[in-house]
């Protein structure tokens, strides 16, 4: 693999993780909306996304 092919798979997985953290946000206000923070449905997605957002922290510092 080249430096070129690694960058471009190291972006890609930055998108599709962004792309994921953009999509669990908009998953936990509607669950807040509906007044459900309390599910383990939200507790999940919580999780998930401080997960995500240390990996997109990395990223960022890193130039991706």
């Amino acid at each position: 693999m080249t430096d070129q092919e690694r960058l471009a798979a190291f972006e890609a997985f930055a998108d599709d993780m962004r792309a994921e953290l953009a999509d669990i946000n908009a998953r936990m206000e509607e669950l807040r909306a509906q007044n459900k923070v309390k599910t383990a449905t939200y507790r999940q997605l919580f999780a998930a996304r401080i997960t995500l957002k240390d990996i997109d922290r990395r990223l960022s510092d890193h130039g991706l």
